[in-house]
């Protein structure tokens, strides 16, 4: 599915502000990501069932470095660092997982590909408050990371509205957003913004 919204938590709201605020935007999202590494894995099915309640269907929902989860609350996937399991390793233990993988370099991207990943996170694509003495890897790495694999790739990093046309013009298949909604005044607004650009 091309033109695809990735809201990928913080880790920095609590529970209760997280929950709000996907319960208003999730129909504009695609997916929504738990980046929560240092919460339980209590806490993580609390979030889940809590978006449940909320409306937000478990089909949307990523667990990040949780395929046991993923699994167990039956979400649509999980999703996992470079160095963490392979797509494969996780496939063979948990029948019909969708696995996608955060990569930043070719070989890390065909790595992923060739271990049955489902799409790949690639970034940072411009700068980025969270990697802020990381140099941006910019549209032509993207271009060249989407022209040498066949698999989905999301980008991140630094990615602004208006920016969404350049990066979709490099063929990747959608953008992955972290602060720039959910720490956003407006949410709701701001990922309207988003969702227009992504569907122009």
């Amino acid at each position: 599915m091309r033109n695809q919204l990735h809201i990928i938590s913080t880790g920095k709201q609590s529970i209760e502000e997280f929950v709000g605020i996907i319960s208003v935007i999730h129909p504009y999202v695609d997916f929504i990501h738990l980046r929560e590494k240092s919460r339980s894995a209590r806490e993580i099915i609390e979030i889940v069932n809590c978006l449940k309640i909320k409306g937000v269907e478990k089909s949307k929902i990523i667990i990040n470095d949780r395929a046991d989860i993923a699994f167990l609350k039956k979400c649509y996937g999980v999703h996992v660092g470079f160095h963490s399991f392979t797509a494969s390793e996780i496939k063979s233990s948990f029948v019909g997982m969708k696995v996608g993988c955060s990569v930043h370099s070719l070989p890390e991207a065909m790595k992923a590909e060739k271990e049955n990943a489902d799409y790949v996170i690639y970034g940072h694509i411009f700068d980025t408050k969270s990697k802020p003495s990381m140099k941006p890897r910019g549209l032509n790495n993207l271009v060249y990371i989407v022209k040498s694999t066949n698999i989905p790739v999301i980008a991140i990093g630094g990615i602004k509205p208006n920016d969404v046309k350049a990066v979709l013009d490099c063929g990747a298949d959608g953008v992955a957003i972290m602060s720039g909604v959910l720490e956003a005044p407006n949410p709701l607004k701001k990922v309207k913004e988003y969702r227009k650009q992504l569907s122009s």
